[in-house]
């Protein structure tokens, strides 16, 4: 991907547009999509009936929500290279209160690993090949061309932005991007690989007389994980409530026979971070599923 050019020029006199919307439709040209951010880095509606999260969306709507609009209406979603959506329509009003700009790194091409405090910054430089760095608030963001999974918390203090996430537009920094390095993309495929629910919760004796139970038919288990991914990957809306549900399922099913082996609950695990949940999240998920089944 071509590097933007340096575009945090102020606007020009007698254009009419702010800081933030000249930025944005700059970013825009360049192949970023970009979106308004309101106080405490949190996006508009993008229309009308979801300028207040009227349509189900999540609270922060860093998530698509729910809505019948015409196209996705929350966050990275909706992130936009077109100058017509941009500059006009629900946002017009909202570049004149916006606090930032935000865009969608995996739309454009590329992914931010949001270092967020001095430590996290020094296990970068000791362990990450050099790239394009912008300073943060509290940290910086070090960008890499290639597109991978988001992922919160892969490592203390440390993010992963790209597909299915935004983040705030703070400049171009300084440096040349590099190609998204194999270390960057094992922070979040490895990472439930480490977080195992706790084995008695999922490994029970074989039935009792000795016999052994059905669901260890390869076949039984191994359709009823597929479409246990396929519910996960293919969620549109109410992420976190279709894991919980979808690892409830799980168990209710093979949570008591001692079919589930850790390899089976680590698909589980990685189909919920595709999608944008934590480790933490997952098995937070997992282990309410395990109470309610008094497992």
């Amino acid at each position: 991907m071509t590097q933007p050019a340096d575009i945090r020029r102020a606007p020009t006199p007698g254009d009419g547009l702010t800081g933030h919307l000249r930025t944005a439709l700059d970013l825009a040209a360049s192949g970023i999509p970009v979106l308004p951010l309101r106080a405490g880095k949190v996006p508009f509606g993008n229309c009308p009936r979801c300028a207040s999260n009227v349509c189900g969306g999540r609270p922060n709507m860093k998530t698509a929500g729910p809505c019948t609009c015409p196209a996705p209406c929350h966050a990275w979603a909706a992130a936009s290279i077109d100058p017509d959506v941009i500059a006009s329509g629900p946002w017009r009003r909202g570049w004149t209160t916006a606090a930032a700009v935000a865009y969608h790194p995996g739309g454009a091409g590329f992914t931010v690993v949001d270092l967020d405090d001095a430590d996290a910054v020094r296990w970068a430089r000791e362990t990450l090949p050099t790239t394009q760095t912008v300073s943060t608030t509290r940290g910086e963001h070090w960008l890499y061309l290639g597109r991978m999974q988001s992922a919160n918390g892969v490592r203390p203090g440390v993010d992963i932005k790209s597909t299915m996430a935004y983040a705030r537009w703070l400049g171009t920094g300084i440096g040349t991007r590099a190609p998204l390095p194999d270390v960057v993309r094992a922070l979040v495929v490895k990472e439930p690989a480490t977080i195992r629910p706790d084995p008695q919760a999922v490994t029970v004796p074989a039935a009792a007389g000795g016999v052994q139970c059905r669901h260890r038919t390869p076949a039984f288990l191994e359709r009823g994980l597929a479409m246990a991914e396929q519910g996960i990957t293919e969620a549109r809306s109410a992420v976190h409530t279709t894991v919980y549900r979808t690892f409830l399922a799980v168990l209710s099913t093979h949570g008591r026979c001692g079919c589930l082996t850790e390899d089976h609950v680590a698909r589980l695990f990685t189909a919920a971070q595709a999608k944008g949940e934590t480790a933490r999240h997952c098995t937070e998920a997992w282990t309410n599923a395990r109470t309610r089944l008094g497992l």
